[in-house]
């Protein structure tokens, strides 16, 4: 059996984050103020890696490249429809409102930005503080041109769909869909790999170096589904519920599948060659049990188990996202 990775994350100190990543969730990060930890990713701008055991300090990538020269698919044959690694996981500390922004779809992405994918996400709200919010869609809807001017004549917050969150609440963002994350916010996103962004309003603030923060406003407007948002329900479906284990689907789509595991004592994963499964924790500890070994965990970590048949048993009472494709 091949053993679980235990992976480190790439930090980003961007203006809007804060402190929790290193209070809370135990993030030795160097940042003052750190917005992101890339948990999960294989990505060009900021690859985890793997810590402890023989490839501790390789690149998660390099490894799945060692592992495919001998033979051995540990990504899984889900991921065979994507040139690249399919999936980025971030935790995500938002002490201040993030921008407005919009991602592309692959189609877009791939013309416009060097063969890029696009980016479809999903958003599990881990922490909220009181009276927090996001921007989701539009409550109306727009033309083009109207979207142009809104942004132009600073307009454009009278069109934004604020939406409550609160800790629990599941938000499916789609490629093409307005979004901001907003202030007091601590949040897990599941997102296609990719770190392609088009930022549309910043509050009128300015970036570490006193100017304004680059917009992408004519990009925007081509990508932008500028139909009203009507979803009003955020909450995750109930899979299943028993022997102190309760499952959630938190998204499905061709890109990913999160699911959300809150366990009281014990919860086996049963993993299969179709596809790698990624797992964040998000309180709680223990220890994970795979191939006769053990290893311990606690919040904040996360771990990657490669595309096998085998039984994962994670001990301890904890609450997790699982990811696979």
């Amino acid at each position: 059996m091949i053993k679980p990775f235990r992976l480190s994350p790439v930090f980003n100190d961007y203006i809007w984050g804060g402190s929790k990543l290193k209070s809370a969730y135990f993030k030795d990060t160097p940042f003052d103020k750190t917005a992101e930890s890339w948990e999960l990713s294989c990505h060009k701008n900021g690859e985890s890696t793997v810590v402890g055991g023989e490839f501790h300090g390789q690149t998660l990538s390099a490894v799945i490249s060692e592992f495919q020269e001998n033979g051995i698919d540990i990504v899984g044959k889900n991921a065979a429809q994507f040139d690249q690694f399919p999936v980025l996981i971030k935790l995500i500390d938002a002490k201040a409102d993030l921008s407005v922004q919009v991602h592309p779809d692959d189609a877009y992405a791939m013309k416009h930005e060097n063969g890029s994918y696009g980016k479809t996400e999903v958003w599990y709200v881990v922490e909220a503080e009181p009276g927090a919010k996001l921007v989701y869609g539009l409550n109306q809807e727009m033309t083009k041109e109207a979207f142009l001017a809104a942004v132009q004549n600073n307009t454009l917050t009278e069109y934004l769909n604020f939406v409550p969150a609160k800790p629990g609440d599941v938000f499916f963002v789609k490629s093409g869909t307005i979004h901001a994350i907003g202030a007091g916010l601590f949040i897990c996103e599941i997102q296609q790999n990719s770190d392609t962004t088009y930022r549309v309003y910043d509050w009128g603030r300015t970036g570490a170096d006193g100017k304004p923060r680059e917009l992408h406003v004519e990009k925007a407007a081509d990508v932008s589904c500028l139909a009203k948002e009507i979803k009003t329900d955020f909450t995750p479906k109930l899979l299943s519920q028993k022997n102190g284990v309760e499952i959630y689907e938190a998204a499905s789509c061709k890109y990913f599948t999160a699911k959300k595991y809150t366990s009281h004592a014990e919860v086996t994963l049963k993993t299969t060659q179709n596809s790698f499964s990624s797992v964040t924790f998000l309180s709680g500890e223990g220890t994970i049990q795979a191939g006769g070994e053990r290893f311990p965990f606690r919040k904040g970590d996360t771990f990657f188990f490669a595309a096998q048949e085998a039984e994962i048993v994670i001990s301890g009472a904890c609450a997790f996202l699982e990811t696979t494709v």
